[in-house]
């Protein structure tokens, strides 16, 4: 391989492939053509320290182009669906908003742009290195009104009624007017991860931890306040079957229509009412045939067909919006 030539790309799916190996037989999975910028002697004589562009890719697979660190201090880079929820949460200047689990704070900092950075919102997660990212996001974005804490979102509230230490986790029953619960879960929505070795029971694990993110989630919630429940998976236990419960559990609750609605109904076999089904909305990538798409035959699309192809070719989500109808 020399400088120009035109190159075919693949990804070794289980990292079996071997440094300078001449062939590979093994799982692969092609991305595209490009053409070399270097030789294949200039790459393997330069690693690990040679940085920048190996291939120019001329011809990918994939038709988007990367926005990684276009404009950082305006632009955040966000899967489509992950935009929607924090419009379904639709917060307002000068309200209190409890973002539960918000690393990296894509979704935290989307809600202080929606409130023009006016009032207060507060940030939990627990892993200390996530929330210095969150801090870093709202600082290179301008944002004032985010407060992040390290914190354990199921411990997030207070038991006894000594007043809050300056507005500092744990926090009193009813002190939001929002709250987004965006759960951690078993991400079976991302696109395929392909290194991932995961077991049924790890997939399988988180239904019980979403439960006691919930239950504090209402507790912490004023009386007609706004509860947003959303997953990156697909997986019925961990969407509609809590939709479910949430409903059984805490009855002063009222699942809402969403706005906007881009995404499908719920899935059927949690036992909710088909009116219910299409308060949820879920974005499932399945549906979308794009394996037998002539990618020239969407050039010539109409933009209609092309809006509607974006909005459903993105990562499986799920969202489910409640309201509270009394104090607890």
């Amino acid at each position: 391989m020399k400088a120009g030539d035109v190159i075919s790309v693949y990804s070794d799916i289980k990292g079996k492939c071997k440094k300078g190996a001449k062939e590979f037989d093994g799982t692969k999975v092609f991305l595209g053509n490009g053409i070399s910028e270097l030789s294949r002697k200039e790459i393997f004589s330069g690693l690990p320290e040679l940085k920048g562009i190996g291939i120019r890719m001329t011809e990918p697979i994939y038709l988007s182009p990367s926005f990684d660190n276009v404009l950082p201090s305006y632009l955040f880079l966000q899967n489509l669906p992950s935009v929607v929820v924090t419009h379904v949460l639709d917060p307002q200047p000068g309200e209190k908003i409890l973002d539960m689990c918000a690393a990296p704070g894509g979704k935290t900092t989307h809600i202080a742009a929606l409130m023009h950075d006016q009032g207060e919102v507060i940030a939990l997660d627990k892993i200390s290195n996530k929330v210095e990212k969150i801090k870093q996001n709202a600082l290179l974005l301008g944002l004032n009104s985010i407060k992040a804490f390290c914190f354990d979102g199921t411990k997030a509230l207070k038991l006894n009624t000594v007043k809050d230490a300056e507005g500092k986790p744990p926090f009193l029953p009813e002190s939001f007017d929002r709250i987004l619960l965006d759960a951690p879960c078993s991400g079976m929505g991302q696109r395929p991860n392909m290194a991932c070795s995961w077991t049924l029971k790890e997939v399988t694990s988180y239904q019980p931890l979403q439960r006691k993110l919930f239950t504090v989630a209402v507790e912490l919630l004023k009386p007609w306040g706004v509860l947003v429940y959303s997953t990156c998976t697909i997986t019925l236990a961990e969407n509609e079957e809590q939709v479910a419960w949430a409903l059984r559990t805490f009855p002063y609750l009222q699942l809402q229509p969403q706005d906007p609605h881009i995404g499908g109904e719920g899935m059927v076999g949690a036992g909710l009412s088909l009116e219910q089904l299409k308060q949820l909305q879920r974005f499932d990538p399945s549906v979308v045939p794009l394996q037998d798409t002539d990618i020239d035959s969407l050039r010539d699309a109409r933009i209609e067909d092309m809006i509607w192809l974006a909005n459903k070719d993105c990562i499986g989500f799920f969202i489910a919006k409640f309201i509270k109808c009394k104090s607890t």
